[in-house]
């Protein structure tokens, strides 16, 4: 028996009265109270199949943010893994429909005595760390561009490969449910050309950062900290940083550091990104609070 994989997210706004309110669905085909989710359409990634089943069953515009825990639990198909992401409302209204009949806005622990299932209920302790993020940076390694050594100009002209063009396109589809709304980018053609249709999208230019190219971090790790930093501005939508292998681990490495996170396992693979999540402390200063590593923007 395979695998059944699906793709949902926690749903969230702020309460009227202070704190978050989730989102929880009832499924008149079960008769139960659960998390919006539901399976990928053929070739849909899996950040894009949560963020179309969450709009589907609620009527509401998401926000991905962090990843959540998989879910896995036993199915009449076999074993049934469910990706989430929390998700924060920028739009829309619920309309009743055959799939979900009720939605209903509920403080967490209202929504752990409402939730028909365990592992739903185990979710909702993503609820604190979400609702405490005022600032994400979506970084992201470039897209692949061939091998240095087959490319006889100027290294920093070297340009994305056809895999890479393929990878920039998934970026381009996932990158903006995560609410991006500005971009930057080392000054390599590889890293501008992964961003530039995004850009183009989000109709915005491309923010040259010279200390985030491998050479600049290098230079001076010290300064270019403090420009990702300050590029994670409380402001609304999320910021794109294009930058290189030999910086990105370091980078969150040394975020992390800062606020006592365990060393872990930073991978970096062309063509994936990193969402970064900040709060700011009331005397001003930005802390990471999640790193989380989407290591394919196809799948």
């Amino acid at each position: 028996m395979a695998d059944v994989i699906a793709a949902g997210g926690l749903l969230w706004r702020p309460g009227p009265a202070g704190g978050a309110e989730v989102a929880v669905v009832h499924r008149p085909r079960y008769d139960d109270w659960s998390l919006p989710k539901g399976k990928p359409e053929d070739g849909e990634p899996l950040a894009a199949a949560a963020a179309r089943e969450i709009v589907e069953e609620t009527g509401h515009i998401p926000v991905l943010g962090q990843r959540l825990p998989d879910v896995r639990y036993p199915v009449p198909a076999g074993q049934k893994t469910v990706h989430y992401w929390t998700a924060r409302v920028a739009g829309g209204a619920f309309e009743a429909s055959e799939e979900v009949d009720e939605l209903r806005w509920l403080r967490a622990g209202q929504a752990q005595q409402l939730l028909s299932y365990a592992h739903d209920r185990r979710l909702l302790a993503g609820l604190d760390g979400a609702t405490t993020i005022d600032a994400t940076i979506l970084l992201v390694r470039h897209a692949a561009a061939g091998k240095r050594e087959d490319w006889h100009g100027d290294d920093d002209l070297r340009p994305l490969s056809g895999t890479g063009k393929l990878q920039a396109e998934g970026l381009r589809r996932v990158l903006p449910l995560f609410g991006a709304r500005r971009v930057h980018s080392a000054p390599r053609t590889r890293c501008r050309q992964t961003v530039a249709d995004l850009a183009a999208d989000l109709g915005v230019e491309v923010v040259d950062e010279p200390l985030l190219s491998e050479e600049g971090y290098w230079a001076d790790p010290v300064a270019a900290l403090r420009k990702v930093v300050s590029i994670a501005q409380p402001a609304p939508g999320s910021a794109v940083v294009c930058s290189q292998g030999g910086a990105i681990p370091h980078i969150i490495g040394s975020l992390r550091a800062r606020v006592g996170q365990p060393e872990m396992n930073l991978r970096s693979r062309k063509g994936s990104f990193w969402l970064l999540g900040f709060s700011t402390t009331p005397g001003g200063v930005r802390r990471l609070v999640t790193a989380d590593h989407h290591p394919d923007a196809l799948s």
